[in-house]
């Protein structure tokens, strides 16, 4: 048998059961892409992190990403988890510098935030955010994501958004009109396959009290219905803020994201803007709390 160390991580929180569960397995070298695969199904959460030998000069691990269903370029949650693992349980928090992560999208650097020798949070910057036109019926999106058409908030485009992955950008009047949005998930599917949309983002300024800004993500195109706290949409939500000019330039801005109250796992992301030079700059911090420890085992191939 061979057995494989793995890990249940839940991210942007401090509290077992909330926030967004990843898998983790930090010794990844060894496996098969199949098998990274069929782990992630075995899992059955949101996604996976592989972490592996990297062989850039500038990185410490090369990481995989996969959903139960396939790879994808990057995953905000799951690097949190990774970042937050490898400092509290691989020794990294006495390196007392960031950690450089390969992924299909470039490099993420994450940032450990330590007070008294604890760990706070951790910090990943994204690579830099882009917008782009969608060809969408706004009223034909709000009935897919299972709201009604004047929820929409018509001062926001509706927009693709990326830091890594695109994100189609939903804006919503109400936290209300989010909590109780029913997505149809099969039209939903065909619809985010259909422009390689990495998940669909309900946002909206009306968030509870603590938070500037409130989500809810659905993504059933990758074989996730709807994802808990979401990292990466998070992100390419805060570079569509900046690039529309719904955050004004010159400055630094910092935004508390809440998701996940909806389906009872609430998570907290701290997020900066840098809109100071040509491109703005986005950081996505927050906590994790590691569950489950354990090992799998694997038949030899």
């Amino acid at each position: 048998m061979k057995l494989v160390n793995i890990y249940h991580v839940d991210a942007f929180t401090q509290d077992p059961f909330t926030g967004n569960p990843a898998g983790v397995v930090p010794d990844a070298d060894t496996l098969t892409v199949q098998q990274m695969q069929r782990i992630a199904n075995e899992l059955n959460l949101p996604e996976s992190a592989f972490l592996m030998s990297s062989e850039h000069p500038e990185a410490d691990f090369r990481i995989r990403y996969f959903t139960p269903t396939t790879e994808i370029d990057f995953c905000g949650h799951a690097t949190v988890g990774s970042s937050w693992l490898l400092a509290t349980e691989r020794g990294w928090l006495e390196k007392g510098r960031p950690i450089v992560f390969e992924t299909n999208v470039g490099l993420i650097p994450v940032a450990l935030d330590i007070e008294a020798g604890h760990l706070q949070k951790v910090t990943m910057t994204q690579i830099a955010p882009s917008v782009q036109e969608i060809a969408v019926n706004r009223e034909e999106v709000a009935r897919m994501v299972g709201i009604r058409p004047e929820d929409l908030d018509d001062r926001y485009p509706m927009k693709l958004a990326s830091t890594g992955g695109l994100h189609l950008v939903v804006p919503v009047r109400t936290r209300e009109a989010i909590d109780r949005a029913v997505p149809l998930l099969s039209e939903l599917e065909r619809l985010n396959k259909q422009h390689r949309i990495t998940t669909t983002h309900l946002f909206a300024s009306d968030a509870p009290e603590g938070y500037d800004v409130y989500t809810r993500d659905f993504a059933p195109a990758i074989g996730i219905p709807e994802d808990p706290v979401t990292g990466a949409a998070n992100g390419a939500l805060s570079g569509y803020l900046a690039l529309e000019g719904f955050l004004e330039k010159g400055k630094v801005h910092h935004l508390v994201i809440g998701q996940g109250h909806a389906i009872g796992r609430p998570g907290t992301l701290y997020v900066t803007v840098e809109h100071t030079g040509e491109h703005p700059v986005i950081h996505v911090g927050g906590a994790a709390h590691v569950t489950i420890a354990g090992q799998l085992r694997l038949k030899e191939e």
